[in-house]
């Protein structure tokens, strides 16, 4: 075999300065990313070099440009086209802050511009998270709990902002909670506890609620009792309903009586009802989530299916069968795929608009994979996972590619994860911890 291969250098890259020479170009074959990141650089003559990822028929180089040659079968006589894109930076460790309990669901929002009574506020980034202590805490990016929304009555599996001043929360005690608060001194934060006030209860499941999506107006919630619900972000749409019996209070733990005690009046909160229900699952759905608008959603479950729901009509139109309990879901909506995470410890991506079920899987995880995020490169997923470990993915890649553990050195199980631009990487888990990773790509530290 020659020492060199004739290739082009190409990128889908919507960056103009990234785009080099078509032509053709001979290259040695025992180069490596770090090589070719030089002859790109070189090429399109950045004033600053940065990494690159490359990519030949749309599979990630992860040795040699001859590992690649010999694996396929090719000869130094085939001309390769070679994909290049910006690479995603080792992530660093930031920060880790301490929770009362185990942090079990995670959402982030990023600075906005909103309207106020006095002009255009800027809001900070923050992060919204839920814990078994029943307690919906808000942290500033800084790592001080600004905000505490306390009212559920057990554990909080699911959290989302809908607004940076409102967020809908869920869990074990098998209720939704739309929730208000502004800064500290509005008429919705308690000044001494800085607890945001319940807007409206949202009932109708009759098993722990674990996952929640938010999308323009709409909310849906997924829960064990094998069932979605949909649900408007503004109360007054949705009928008002008498409240459903939560169980003795004699089976309460000690915490919960404390926090019952601590929340709102229950009985003073309007309790709203379901625009609609979506029933077809035979098992616990453990994850939900909208397409590209509120028209279209997509359902995981124990019962090994991913299910397309079309919402306005609100029946199932589409039914994909797997060999696994599914525990986590995520649209990827930039490439058309759906990822969801398993029980078998591996991440499969589905094409929902393939007639035939076809899947690719990721492995790597050594226990139940909970939840799923992306990030704003369409190709880059995080995951979480009971091994203890968040995992970064290039989806055009079978295996991760950065592997995050725990800061705390625990052998924690790691229950949710989330990606903000602004704050980096955020993992929770039984170690009562919220930690932070810095994940970038050169393209998003521009």
């Amino acid at each position: 075999m020659a020492s060199q291969i004739k290739v082009r250098f190409f990128t889908r890259d919507e960056d103009e300065s990234l785009h080099c020479p078509g032509n053709p170009v001979l290259v040695p074959i025992s180069l490596k990313r770090y090589g070719l990141s030089e002859i790109v650089n070189h090429l399109v003559g950045l004033e600053q070099p940065v990494p690159f990822d490359f990519l030949i028929d749309g599979t990630l180089l992860k040795g040699s440009v001859e590992d690649y040659l010999v694996a396929n079968g090719l000869s130094s006589e085939h001309f390769l086209d070679i994909e290049y894109t910006r690479a995603v930076l080792p992530p660093q460790f930031l920060a880790s802050f301490n929770n009362d309990d185990w942090v079990s669901a995670i959402d982030s929002v990023g600075s906005m511009s909103l309207a106020g009574p006095e002009g255009e506020v800027r809001t900070a980034p923050k992060i919204l998270t839920g814990s078994y202590d029943g307690v919906v805490r808000i942290y500033n990016a800084s790592g001080k709990v600004e905000t505490q929304l306390v009212g559920h009555h057990a554990a909080v599996k699911a959290v989302k902002f809908i607004s940076p001043s409102r967020f809908v929360s869920a869990g074990m005690d098998r209720s939704l909670r739309l929730w208000k608060a502004g800064v500290v001194g509005d008429e919705d934060i308690d000044k001494e506890t800085q607890n945001g006030r319940t807007s409206a209860i949202l009932e109708y499941h009759k098993d722990v609620v674990a996952a929640l999506a938010v999308r323009n107006t709409r909310i849906l919630s997924a829960s064990y009792d094998r069932s979605l619900a949909l649900w408007s972000t503004n109360a007054k749409e949705m009928q008002t309903t008498q409240p459903m019996e939560q169980g003795a209070e004699n089976n309460l733990s000690s915490a919960s009586r404390k926090r019952l005690k601590l929340a709102v009046g229950d009985a003073s909160i309007r309790r709203k009802a379901p625009l609609a229900i979506l029933e077809a699952h035979q098992g616990p759905v453990e994850a939900v989530c909208f397409d590209k608008d509120d028209t279209v959603a997509y359902s995981a479950s124990q019962d090994h299916t991913v299910r397309t729901w079309d919402l306005v009509t609100a029946r199932c139109v589409d039914t994909r069968h797997t060999n696994f309990a599914l525990l986590s879901l995520v649209a990827l909506p930039r490439v058309g795929l759906l990822a969801t995470g398993s029980a078998a410890r591996h991440i499969n991506l589905h094409d929902p608009r393939a007639d035939k079920v076809t899947t690719t899987q990721l492995v790597g995880h050594k226990n139940f994979v909970v939840s799923l995020a992306t990030t704003d490169n369409e190709y880059t997923l995080v995951s979480g996972s009971h091994d203890g470990t968040a995992k970064i993915w290039d989806i055009r890649a079978n295996k991760s590619i950065y592997t995050i553990d725990r800061e705390s050195g625990e052998h924690a199980k790691v229950l949710a994860v989330d990606w903000n631009a602004e704050i980096g990487l955020l993992s929770g888990g039984t170690d009562k911890k919220l930690q932070i990773n810095e994940l970038k790509s050169d393209k998003l530290r521009n």
